[in-house]
């Protein structure tokens, strides 16, 4: 039988529970004070500060919210619904803008009588022709004022200071020597396919050992294209003894890539994750030498030698302009390129210095030439698309039913709706956005960089439905990547559709993927492009081709109509994925549609009009994107 306790053992039970009750007690309320603190913490937003991402400088206040905000955070959180109808004020500007403003008119003022002599050798043709060069890229010559001039309304010297931060510097030839061994290298390691696997073990002994594998390739081939370099770097010395060398040429096919982007298509990816796993801490510590260093950009070797305010002389954009040979005579080529010429030795000669040689300035001004190159290749196309939407589709009515770019849910692979006036805002807001990504693409990819090989930001491996990748938070190319679409819906005014931008989930596991999918705009759009100038120059030099369109499309005109209405209606539908959740028309989505359609313009009636373009394909090969 059960034994009923005793009083002594029931006041002891009583006593245990008070005691154990109280320090539960306290642990809970301690607990519940530290989590309080934390929060109160969290919400803690610093003076000045946008209260939405504590992170931004505030430059509006609503009258509604009452708070301040940043010119993005102030956009998306009154775009729509009641709180578009919030007056939003301009905060005033604080002193110390005032006098940085100050200090820098100053400077200017008193570097204002540079580059004088050279304008009156050159003469006024040369005003002209930087006019009509530097007008591709948004820029505009004053006549009043004699200064060159951004669409945005600042000096072209402005404009190009602050963008030549991101410029990568154009490789030397002795750089390009040490690039092609490190290709070479890259192509024959197999680092991913032995670090990115499911598998037990030490993870970062077999990154060490990868890591320490390829360079002994690299040592061996460049003491085998130079013994007596070779012989200097290697001989008697570790690894971590020549870390300054690895960190150079690594440093160099980083650069390389940012303005060749069709180069190193697989040699890149393999690169970038082996320096991601060269930043952990552990791996760092085995290695004993870091891998990594800042990426060389025309600003950072300017400022490095003192010379920095050459980048203010008008001339720089005379000696950078881009010649297009495009309707014009020889002569008139002839005399721009000796027009440039005689720029670039006048700004070698005048701003030349001990420390800074002239062909050191030469390299910089090529690597601002090259700047313009890569603007005309992938961002132009852009531009064009939108002048032939513009041009040949009105957004209140269709011309006809065929010509109409009105889609529905469901009907020839669709999966948005919309009507014609709808569809037409969709696309030309979408390639508005292609836009401004690609004319800020050197500022993106050196975000995705920073983000990549951040030693505090660390990747988790995971099957993504597309096989095993990085998925890594990418907070520098989220947050360029979200004011440039602010940027574009203040532009455009209407939105149509989704504003989520996917970047470090499963749909864009990490930011090479992003920078990856906006390189691929260029390579969709430029033979498109190209097929359309191709029906624009049909003349009476070729009949045969210009019968051939007539019987079959009714006219060059009507067959470039059927191929813009189409690719407007079917590039931009929604489609492409193996599901709804990762398509529609988010702006991923519109990336990934546009691919869609080119994996299917052979099946289009049209088609022969891109074979007799000289289309092989949209990445520059029969492949095309298989």
């Amino acid at each position: 039988m059960p034994v009923a306790p005793s009083l002594v053992d029931i006041l002891r039970a009583d006593a245990t529970d008070d005691i154990l009750g109280d320090a539960f007690g306290a642990d809970q309320n301690s607990a519940d004070d530290e989590a309080t603190a934390a929060a109160a913490e969290d919400d803690i937003v610093p003076d000045g500060a946008c209260v939405e991402c504590k992170d931004q400088q505030a430059q509006l206040y609503c009258e509604q919210c009452q708070e301040d905000f940043c010119e993005v955070c102030a956009g998306m959180i009154h775009r729509t619904g009641g709180r578009k109808r919030h007056v939003l004020k301009p905060l005033c500007v604080s002193d110390c803008e005032q006098l940085q403003s100050q200090a820098q008119a100053e400077s200017e003022e008193k570097e204002g009588g540079q580059g004088d002599d050279i304008d009156e050798e050159m003469g006024d043709e040369t005003v002209g022709d930087t006019a009509a060069e530097v007008g591709a890229m948004g820029v505009s010559f004053s006549a009043q004022s004699g200064r060159v001039e951004t669409a945005g309304g600042t000096s072209f010297a402005e404009w190009i200071t602050k963008r030549a931060r991101y410029i990568p510097l154009r490789l030397t030839l002795r750089e390009r020597k040490f690039l092609r061994l490190l290709e070479a290298g890259l192509k024959v390691s197999e680092y991913t396919d032995k670090i990115d696997v499911l598998m037990y073990g030490n993870k970062t002994k077999r990154i060490v050992a990868q890591i320490k594998e390829l360079c002994a390739i690299l040592s061996g081939l460049v003491l085998a294209s130079d013994y007596k370099v070779g012989q200097t770097l290697f001989e008697d010395r570790q690894f971590e003894d020549n870390e300054d060398f690895y960190q150079r040429i690594f440093e160099i096919g980083r650069r390389h890539k940012i303005m060749n982007p069709e180069k190193m298509r697989n040699e890149y990816g393999k690169m970038m994750f082996l320096l991601q796993d060269s930043q952990s801490d552990d791996v760092k510590t085995m290695l004993n030498f870091s891998l990594v260093s800042p990426i060389k950009t025309v600003y950072s070797v300017l400022e490095s030698l003192g010379v920095l305010y050459i980048l203010d002389d008008e001339m720089v954009a005379v000696a950078t302009k881009e010649i297009v040979s495009q309707g014009k005579a020889r002569a008139q080529i002839q005399l721009e390129i000796k027009q440039k010429e005689r720029a670039i030795e006048y700004l070698c000669k005048a701003y030349a210095t001990n420390d800074c040689p002239a062909e050191v300035i030469r390299q910089c001004l090529y690597s601002i030439g090259d700047n313009h190159a890569y603007l005309r290749f992938n961002r132009d196309p852009c531009d064009r698309m939108l002048a032939y939407l513009t041009a040949n589709f009105a957004p209140q009515r269709a011309e006809s039913d065929q010509l109409s770019l009105a889609i529905l849910h469901g009907q020839n692979g669709a999966r948005l709706s919309h009507s014609h006036e709808s569809q037409f805002h969709y696309v030309l807001q979408t390639l508005t956005l292609w836009r401004e990504m690609l004319h800020e693409m050197f500022k993106l990819w050196h975000d995705a960089d920073s983000d990549l090989l951040s030693p505090k930001n660390m990747y988790r491996l995971k099957d993504t439905g597309q096989g095993l990748n990085r998925v890594q938070t990418c907070p520098r190319v989220s947050k360029s990547a979200h004011s440039i679409l602010h940027r574009t819906q203040k532009a455009v005014g209407r939105w149509v559709g989704s504003a989520m931008i996917h970047v470090g989930d499963r749909n864009v596991p990490n930011a090479l993927v992003f920078i990856d999918k906006y390189n691929q705009v260029a390579s969709i759009l430029n033979p498109v492009v190209r097929v359309l100038e191709f029906l624009d120059s049909l003349d009476k030099s070729s009949r045969g081709v210009a019968a051939f369109v007539e019987q079959t499309f009714g006219g060059a005109e009507q067959a470039k109509k059927l191929i813009l209405a189409d690719f407007f209606r079917s590039a931009f539908d929604g489609s492409g994925a193996d599901n709804f959740f990762d398509a529609g028309s988010c702006i991923d989505g519109r990336l990934t549609s546009a691919w869609n359609w080119c994996s299917t313009v052979e099946k289009k009636p049209f088609f022969s009009m891109f074979l007799l373009s000289g289309f092989v394909g949209f990445n520059g090969g029969p492949e095309g994107f298989n």
